[in-house]
Order: structure tokens, then sequence, then C-alpha cells
């Protein structure tokens, strides 16, 4: 059984709706810096603080904006991160017609690149990275820039996600000449 387009993006849409509506914008990329600030407290006890307030606080700028957040991580932005990687696995097990060898390592990157499977997992993981740093330098991901920002008809939503669009359709067919 595949879900129709037709059907699973309105359905998106309507998860997106609400999730704004009800809760919040959408964002992802936030939550990695929670998850850093929780590994780096591990390590160096006392980079996250409370003040006689009851605030919390970070002796770094960068994480005092998200101390809150460190310090009680099972908050919205958490649960909703874990929530996308559960449904995505889900839905892989659901709807997943695609063997696990092209999984590993679809035909059209070997027609186009000879760097086997963990060749690919290493270029994904340190595009993400990039892909991340970029984010953080940009005050949010793509869902929060293009998704969130364009349903609630703010401007730079529409300019993000047509500078995004514009640089990956010319990027892919540069990257992909080789049909599988």
């Amino acid at each position: 059984m595949v879900l129709n387009w037709k059907i699973g993006g309105p359905l998106l849409g309507v998860v997106f709706f609400l999730a704004v509506l009800l809760v919040q914008p959408i964002g992802v990329s936030t939550q990695f810096v929670v998850a850093d600030g929780i590994l780096w407290q591990q390590y160096e006890p006392g980079i996250i603080t409370q003040t006689d307030d009851g605030a919390w606080t970070s002796s770094n700028a960068y994480l005092a904006k998200y101390a809150d957040n460190v310090a009680n991580p099972l908050n919205y932005g958490f649960i909703f991160v874990a929530a996308m990687m559960g449904g995505a696995l889900l839905s892989s097990i659901a709807f997943g017609r695609i063997p696990l060898r092209e999984r590993f390592s679809p035909a059209l990157w070997s027609a186009n690149f000879r760097t086997g499977w963990i060749g690919r997992w290493v270029i994904a993981f340190f595009g993400g990275v990039l892909v991340l740093y970029g984010a953080r330098m940009a005050g949010g991901c793509t869902s929060g820039h293009m998704m969130s920002g364009m349903m609630q008809t703010a401007v730079s939503g529409y300019l993000f996600a047509f500078g995004a669009f514009l640089t990956a359709f010319p990027t892919a067919r540069m990257l992909l000449k080789k049909e599988a």
C-alpha cells in the first residue's frame, strides 16, 4: 500500500496547520543546540545554571538563549523531533517498497558516484553538518523558515523557499547527470 500524494500532501498541511495553531511554529534545528547543551552539561557541569529568580541561564552567550530547554529537555520541540523520527520509521515499515540494498546505495547514486554505501553515508553526514551549520547561522532550518514561515505568510519564508529551490535544481542537475 502506498500513500497517494494527493492524500498525504493535504494531511501534512493539516498537521502543520494544527501544530502552528495549537502549539508553536515548527522548527527542528534548535533541538540540535538543545542536545549539544545537554551533552555539554554532562562534561562541564554548571554550564547551565539557575538564577535566583528561577530562570535558567548559561555562561555561554549562545547557549543562554536555549538554557531553559536544556534544563528541561522534555518539551514540545524535543518530543516533536523524536516523533518525526518515529513517524519516518513507521512510514518506511508500513509503506516502504524500496529494497534494503537500494536504501543503502540507490541506483541513481551509484550511477553518478563511485563511493559505495559507506561513502554515501559519509558525504550525507558532512552535507547534513553543513546544512545544520547554515541553519543555525540563519536562525532556523527549512521547516522553520520555509514551512512554518510560509504558513504564517511571512515574506522571509517565501524568499527562503525561492532561494532554496533556485539553488537545489541546478545543483541536482549538475551532480546527478547520469540516470539510473
